[in-house]
């Protein structure tokens, strides 16, 4: 039995996946007990430059981290589990229990990590009773979704069932025959549901989601129609859909290449787990295209995002080593564009086009569907479980937003419901629901060299040298407080009306100039009649005169990067450079780092 306890509340925080699409991260908690449901991350946009992967501000985590328990994992997406490998590296989870299908990619990717040794991974199967801790029972009820092996959960706590969907659709007619388990829905509603938090993605979309069976004829035209070959992209996740696109295969009597590595991937597991059934004969090695008649050839492939390094994106260049445009290529997007990544999509079609392929693409065509329940679909959840308390979970605002009225059109009155951001804490008591607090949220960038986090300083800077480039200015003082030599002025990136020639004059007179004014304030003689010179102090002077200089001659805000060269006290050679980098536009606390020469 779960103990319970009145007088405390339980506390639901998002840490991700609201007002926003990804890096799903739920925490509950209840005393000194802490619970995660899942841990996704996200992609950068445009201007998150060399970055490679977003990931939640999990500091709550780290400052509660011999609170947590376990981790409860919905299904296998990279917005719901792309972001435990990167956790576990800084915060213990004893054991995280989750479907067959998301527990083989996960450990997959904790080996890549190399911390597969840092939690324990507990498969699920349909109605399957977990415990975590004193306060926490979870029952994983099956649900469709658009990768195989999902679920909703049902949470029982001190204060009553919590039921979380997921991500969720109402498919009746299941590709791979899993249905939704409805009834055990309808169970926990009958019994009392206290707190439903539901997927919000579609909640703008009036009327049902199409079933994923729906894409097959159109998919099977698109087949028949195509003279040479077909190139298939899609989420390399959507198990389904990659099940009716090798179906497809056998049955036009194509041979199957698969190009990306997270594609290869997902079909090794979901075939091994019995997700994905065919033979292997269907599938040719990448190396063996050429010899393989074009109309007898489908090439699946990773890229429907139009994501920088994916394998369709370099077709698309022309930059692939094995496989190149020719004319009669059917390209096929099986897949919509995320938030975020129309414009990468549509310049991949552009090309594509452009080097003489066929592209198939729109909603209009029928070759794809949404993973997420329309309005009917959420209206059947919120009919089933007849929730006290709601909480719109899973999508940008003004979906919140959208769904919250929803259920208040279903029952819900307004005060059993909030709308909610990332960090909000939410009590949960058995009589009431409230905003309590707030913890720490936002976002945390990996380099795309995956060593590290990129600091907001760096990504400001990167996209300073993006947008405005970057100056560079290199002098050198002597102890006399006068130049020596000319200074070096080195503009990247930078557009400029003035002449680099003017541009030279204009700094060394500055320079010069603010020498005059502030030597003799950072300069003194000591005992031995020698000149002690307080060259940080004399430098950040110097610099302040060139940033107001090139504030006036430039439109934009390129980096500047300053380098000063001293001599050693005895007035020998020079002994070090001091650099510093700083944004031209504003002032900022200067970041200093000493070279020996």
């Amino acid at each position: 039995m779960i103990r319970k306890k009145s007088a405390s509340a339980l506390k639901i925080i998002p840490l991700g996946g609201l007002h926003e699409i990804g890096k799903n991260t739920c925490v509950f908690e209840y005393d000194d007990e802490i619970i995660l449901l899942d841990a996704g991350l996200a992609f950068p946009t445009d201007g998150m430059h060399g970055v490679n992967i977003v990931l939640p501000d999990v500091t709550y985590l780290h400052e509660n981290r011999h609170k947590i328990k376990g981790m409860i994992v919905t299904h296998g997406h990279e917005d719901h589990i792309g972001g435990i490998p990167f956790h576990l590296k800084n915060v213990e989870i004893p054991v995280i229990y989750g479907p067959r299908l998301a527990m083989a990619l996960l450990y997959h990717k904790l080996e890549e990590a190399g911390v597969q040794n840092r939690t324990e991974l507990k498969t699920v199967r349909p109605r399957d009773v977990v415990r975590l801790g004193k306060y926490f029972s979870i029952e994983y009820i099956r649900n469709t979704h658009s990768m195989a092996d999902s679920f909703t959960v049902a949470i029982t706590t001190p204060v009553g069932v919590v039921i979380h969907t997921g991500d969720f659709k109402i498919d009746h007619t299941p590709v791979d025959g899993e249905k939704f388990d409805l009834q055990k829905l309808a169970e926990y509603g009958e019994k009392g549901v206290h707190c439903l938090i539901s997927d919000s993605t579609n909640s703008e979309v009036p009327g049902f989601t199409p079933s994923e069976k729906s894409v097959y004829p159109n998919l099977d035209r698109v087949f028949s129609n195509a003279p040479g070959r077909v190139m298939v992209t899609t989420f390399a996740s959507s198990v389904h859909r990659l099940q009716i696109v090798l179906e497809l295969a056998k049955k036009h009597g194509r041979l199957v290449a698969v190009v990306g590595r997270s594609m290869l991937n997902v079909i090794a597991h979901a075939r091994n787990l019995g997700y994905v059934k065919c033979e292997d004969s269907l599938f040719v090695p990448l190396h063996t295209v050429r010899s393989v008649p074009d109309e007898k050839l489908l090439i699946l492939t990773t890229g429907s995002q139009g994501e920088p390094m994916s394998a369709l994106t370099r077709i698309s260049k022309g930059e692939h080593r094995q496989i190149k445009i020719r004319q009669g290529d059917t390209v096929v997007f099986s897949a919509n564009p995320i938030p975020g990544n129309t414009i990468a999509v549509v310049n991949t079609i552009d090309k594509l086009m452009m080097l003489g392929a066929n592209v198939i693409y729109g909603k209009d065509k029928g070759i794809h569907v949404s993973g997420h329940g329309c309005q009917e679909d959420q209206k059947l959840m919120l009919a089933l479980t007849r929730p006290k308390f709601f909480i719109p979970f899973h999508g940008e605002h003004r979906m919140l937003v959208k769904h919250s009225q929803t259920a208040q059109g279903m029952g819900v009155p307004p005060e059993n419901m909030v709308v909610i951001q990332n960090g909000d804490v939410v009590e949960l008591t058995q009589d009431s629901i409230r905003l309590a607090d707030k913890v720490s949220s936002g976002i945390e960038l990996v380099d795309s060299s995956r060593s590290g986090m990129v600091e907001d300083n760096i990504l400001k800077e990167r996209q300073q040298l993006a947008e405005d480039g970057v100056v560079t200015v290199a002098l050198a003082v002597g102890l006399d407080g006068k130049l020596i030599g000319r200074p070096q002025l080195h503009l990247r990136g930078v557009v400029s009306s003035v002449a680099k020639a003017q541009l030279e004059e204009l700094v060394t007179k500055t320079l010069e100039k603010s020498l005059i004014n502030y030597w003799p304030e950072y300069t003194k003689l000591n005992g031995h009649n020698n000149t002690q010179v307080d060259w940080s102090g004399l430098q950040n002077e110097l610099e302040c005169g060139i940033q107001r200089m090139l504030r006036r001659e430039f439109q934009g805000q390129p980096l500047l990067v300053f380098l000063m060269q001293i001599p050693d006290a005895e007035g020998g050679a020079e002994v070090q450079k001091e650099i510093t980098v700083k944004p031209v536009g504003r002032r900022r606390r200067r970041s200093t780092a000493k070279v020996a020469s």
